[in-house]
């Protein structure tokens, strides 16, 4: 059997500060490639270039995508601020109404960071514009300084509810995960379930309620080195399980079925 088609959010970016690309992380391809056992496939997220209609038939999933570029507050009904950051109206352009026609149709799809987000702010839900800005919160920004392997280091424990899908799925309710986001969620969208937190009650991990197909999503970054960490192949492991069961015709592999 062929391996199942990921379609894999792009980003827009110049390169030499001039070329304009559509690009993805390679280890976003890696993770999909070696762990989820699938074809990555990086999508140009620009609606003059893409329909929702054509991806939703030519893949069998969706990585939806760290990014710089955060998702623009008039998409949860406020006002654009400096504390936003940038954006990228293309990406939101495609990328929310992907997330909605998935869950519709119980197409798999696997949330990371910005995409996390996505999938709240795409369900109804909204986001703070800098969570370390609030009280008692810890600052989950990527440190400014060191290594790839400094910026990527396990920074804290996430955990998750009492037999949850993500504590079926670990076999364990605490996991230590890389923390590299300025934005949170705020409020969850009306069928967002926030199944695991940080230690600072920062929302780490959900799924969406009564969706047909796989929905989980984590405001880590579990496909760094995803092969060599136990928490990151359980995850694209389980994704990738959801995606060759839609491309097989099968019925979807729904949130309550994982583990």
């Amino acid at each position: 059997m062929a391996r199942p088609v990921i379609g894999i959010i792009g980003n827009h970016h110049l390169i030499n500060d001039e070329y304009p690309t559509h690009a993805g992380g390679t280890m976003n391809s890696e993770a999909i490639a070696e762990v989820s056992g699938g074809i990555p496939m990086i999508i140009p997220c620009d609606p003059r270039l893409v329909r929702v209609e054509d991806l939703l038939e030519v893949c069998d999933g969706f990585l939806f995508t760290g990014g710089r570029p955060n998702v623009h507050p008039e998409e949860y009904g406020e006002d654009y601020t400096d504390a936003h950051g940038t954006m990228d109206r293309n990406r939101d352009a495609v990328a929310l109404g992907l997330i909605r026609a998935c869950v519709e149709r119980g197409q798999p799809f696997f949330g990371v960071c910005r995409g996390f987000q996505e999938v709240n702010v795409a369900m109804g839900g909204s986001l703070y514009p800098e969570i370390r800005d609030l009280p008692g919160r810890m600052n989950h920004r990527m440190p400014p300084d060191g290594t790839i392997e400094e910026k990527f280091a396990l920074r804290h424990e996430v955990t998750f509810t009492e037999n949850g899908p993500f504590h079926r799925l670990m076999g364990s309710r605490t996991v230590m995960t890389n923390t590299l986001h300025g934005q949170g969620i705020k409020v969850p969208g009306p069928r967002v379930v926030i199944d695991g937190h940080a230690p600072d009650g920062t929302p780490e991990a959900i799924y969406i309620a009564d969706a047909p197909g796989f929905t989980l999503s984590v405001q880590w970054h579990p496909e760094y080195r995803a092969a060599d960490d136990a928490v990151s192949r359980v995850l694209f492991g389980a994704f990738g399980e959801a995606a060759r069961a839609w491309a097989a015709g099968q019925r979807p592999v729904a949130v309550g079925d994982v583990a």
